[in-house]
């Protein structure tokens, strides 16, 4: 017989506890004793109970402030207080705190029933509420996206709809587009959250290996399987398998992976026993597999069962609108993880930004963001930090070359540059440099045509570089 549910009854005198504890038994309930209420908050913690059956007055921690502690602990709970006729006013109090209801002592079976009911069925709606805002906060699939561009708004909407489907699904997109993401996201917008979501590169295994990944192996299959081994198959029952760079997979193990999206059956290498799982397949691609198909490269058939929906990942160059938020996310990221206080961008560095191509998309954004936030000296990413390929040709040609620079030009660079990224304080540039704020001074003044003065601390233009 299925268990009614699980109560933790807390009382310090022991025969109390033990006989309320066999009445609940032998109304269907699974119990648990506590003789006060710090070993109930333990007994909470191991037992997960959903109704807790507590006296009010007991050594230590009292009914009262066990309903406060456990109600912060374990919000599903509920408590139910018992309490002597005379002290009624107190288990108001526990109400007051949390308490679901009260019990007077001496107790009356069928009000200990009846109360054990309601307690019982509020304990499961608040179970099922706190699961379901699980869930939804969980099916926010999107939100850790970054959309502000139409195109990928646009991209997200039509993953909101296939994602409660078990439709496969086929994601594209140039290196660095993000397609791991999305792939992702419509696995936490299906009904298979709870489930795994297993990752496989194509491209990083050869032919024998990706086919012992893939469906597994059995024991001396091949020269080194010392052991039965399940793949990515049975790790993703009831799940996603993500197949990234399927365009990667040899003709041969491509049949295997038709018959099992026609049949949903497959054997492990070396096996004869046909497994039967329930997996979603999400594969994405950065080539055009239309034309591999054309080519003889990938199979047309596997192509129509991979390609139920396709879902194109624009690249970002075509979606400008979505670099600004994406560089200030990434510069908060690595400005937390480096320990660095940074505004935002200069006006300049955020304009190389918003022209740059980016033929690396996302991820090239996200590493040039990195390395600037490691290099900057200031409050704020300025345009000298970025790489340089970033810069616009009309500011890099501002810029030495190397080589064919002198070490006079480079050096010159080198201090201009640091003191603009400094906001012209000649002491942060000298930090930066490694030098004293004088030697920069006394650049400063001959880069602007002056006469040379006399070098700091009467030293010869020669001996200064030794200071």
């Amino acid at each position: 017989m299925a268990s009614r549910g699980r109560i933790l009854v807390v009382d310090d005198e022991a025969n109390a506890r033990a006989a309320l504890s066999e009445i609940l038994h032998e109304e269907g309930y699974t119990t648990e004793t506590a003789a006060d209420g710090f070993k109930a908050l333990k007994k909470i913690e191991d037992f997960d109970p959903d109704v807790v059956l507590t006296d009010l007055k007991m050594p230590g921690l009292d009914g009262i402030g066990l309903v406060e502690k456990g109600k912060t602990a374990s919000p599903a709970v509920v408590f139910v207080v018992m309490t002597a006729f005379g002290t009624i006013e107190s288990a108001v109090e526990a109400v007051k705190q949390g308490a679901e209801n009260y019990l007077t002592k001496p107790l009356d079976m069928k009000m200990l029933v009846l109360v054990t009911e309601r307690a019982m069925e509020k304990a499961r709606l608040q179970r099922e509420n706190l699961r379901l805002r699980q869930i939804l906060k969980e099916r926010n699939a999107l939100g850790h996206i970054i959309a502000q561009d139409p195109k990928t708004q646009e991209v997200l909407r039509l993953v909101e709809q296939v994602a409660p489907t078990r439709a496969s699904v086929l994601v594209l997109g140039e290196s660095g587009t993000g397609k791991e993401l999305i792939a992702e996201a419509i696995h936490r917008g299906s009904n298979r959250l709870k489930a795994p979501f297993i990752r496989l590169n194509c491209a990083a295994l050869v032919e024998s290996l990706l086919e012992s990944e893939l469906f597994g192996h059995e024991k001396g299959s091949f020269t080194g399987a010392v052991g039965r081994r399940e793949g990515r198959f049975k790790q993703a029952d009831g799940g996603t398998l993500f197949l990234d760079e399927v365009s990667e997979i040899p003709l041969p193990t491509q049949v295997k992976l038709l018959r099992f999206l026609q049949e949903r059956t497959f054997e492990r290498v070396g096996g004869n026993e046909t497994l039967k799982v329930d997996v979603r397949i999400i594969a994405a691609s950065n080539r055009d597999l239309r034309r591999q198909v054309a080519e003889g490269r990938f199979r047309e058939d596997l192509y129509y069962r991979l390609n139920v929906v396709s879902v194109e990942i624009p690249p970002l160059r075509s979606r400008r609108g979505d670099i600004p938020p994406l560089a200030a996310f990434f510069l908060r990221r690595y400005a937390e993880e480096n320990g660095k206080r940074l505004d935002g961008f200069s006006e300049d560095a955020l304009a190389a930004l918003l022209a740059y191509p980016w033929p690396g998309n996302v991820r090239e954004l996200e590493n040039a963001i990195e390395r600037a936030v490691v290099l900057a000296t200031g409050d704020r990413i300025e345009l000298s930090h970025l790489p340089t390929t970033v810069i616009p040709e009309q500011r890099r040609d501002e810029m030495p070359r190397v080589p064919g620079a002198s070490i006079a030009e480079l050096e010159r660079f080198a201090i201009l540059r640091t003191l603009e990224a400094c906001g012209g304080s000649t002491s942060k540039a000298a930090t930066v440099l490694g030098i004293s704020a004088r030697k920069i001074q006394y650049k400063m003044h001959e880069y602007r045509g002056g006469v040379p003065a006399a070098p700091p601390s009467g030293l010869t233009p020669d001996d200064k570089d030794e200071e």
